[in-house]
């Protein structure tokens, strides 16, 4: 199962960066292509994401672990959607840990299980996951700058 990696300490402290991070509803701000979040309940969320075609496709999420301040997982849900034909499992972590006076390193961690992929696709999928999770860590650092 390809999973990638990507680290970055931002100017921010934990508890500044969890107050975006954990809350589904800040996804749009700060994590790639979410046009908006809707029906965050019951540990429970759907993000419509913009295609490149320009039309929205909607995926919906589960959160696994919330762990205040520090770690957050969630796995997105495959079965009766158009990502199921190129993937098995898909889920994300992302932890904050104390990096310094008024600093956070925060690390996103992606693993997804391709459906039907072969050596070619793995490292597709690496290379893709990489540019958005690096522009996700992008994205929270521009909101900790502005604030």
């Amino acid at each position: 199962m390809p999973t990638i990696r990507r680290s970055r300490t931002i100017a921010a402290t934990p508890e500044d960066l969890w107050a975006v991070v954990g809350d589904p509803y800040h996804l749009p701000r700060w994590w790639p292509r979410v046009d908006r979040v809707e029906a965050v309940a019951g540990g429970k969320f759907t993000e419509l994401l913009r295609a490149k075609s320009g039309r929205n496709v909607r995926a919906d999420f589960r959160i696994d672990k919330k762990e205040r301040d520090r770690l957050l997982a969630f796995d997105q849900q495959i079965d009766g959607t158009p990502f199921e034909r190129v993937l098995q499992q898909s889920r994300t972590e992302i932890a904050l840990e104390p990096a310094g006076e008024g600093a956070t390193r925060v690390t996103i961690t992606l693993k997804q299980k391709m459906r039907g992929a072969g050596r070619l696709g793995g490292l597709l999928v690496r290379r893709a996951g990489r540019r958005v999770l690096d522009t996700a860590l992008e994205g929270l650092e521009d909101i900790s700058a502005a604030s």
